[in-house]
């Protein structure tokens, strides 16, 4: 069975694509989840179609993004935590922090574009990436203090 994939699947292909699966995927998992439709003469123009408007869209997406990443570029993000000896925090800074605190600089980025490897623990600066688009990615500055010397 041919189809047309109307979303990206893992392992299967991208958007726009016509690909080849059994039967069963087809009916039971690709069509009723409309993560594809059947490819028919009248469905493929119909892709076509969809195809330019997609990559018009793609476009303009990458061009916010990169406008984004500049206006990001130099923003530093100053957080304070409680720490204990040896400038390890009770807890940790995650992404979801760093969300809110660029969310108060007026910036509304998903925490899931923000990419840590794993929480910060210590104090002091790190470089923390933000990936807003596929090759678009901006780094900001975050610097963890410890929670005395704030109120100095």
């Amino acid at each position: 069975m041919e189809v047309i994939l109307k979303e990206d699947v893992p392992k299967l292909g991208s958007r726009g694509e016509v690909v080849k699966v059994t039967e069963g995927y087809g009916r039971n998992y690709l069509l009723p989840r409309k993560l594809a439709i059947e490819a028919t003469p009248g469905n493929k123009k119909v892709i076509e179609q969809m195809k330019a408007a997609a990559v018009r869209r793609q476009q303009r997406d990458k061009a916010e993004a990169e406008a984004l990443a500049k206006q990001l570029e130099p923003l530093s993000l100053t957080l304070v935590r409680r720490s204990g000896e040896h400038d390890q925090l009770f807890g940790s800074v995650t992404s979801s922090d760093l969300a809110a605190e660029l969310e108060k600089k007026g910036f509304t980025i998903d925490r899931r574009k923000i990419h840590l490897d794993e929480p910060l623990k210590t104090l002091g600066e790190f470089t923390v990436p933000i990936r807003l688009f596929r090759d678009v990615t901006a780094r900001i500055r975050v610097q963890v203090i410890k929670e005395e010397a704030a109120a100095q």
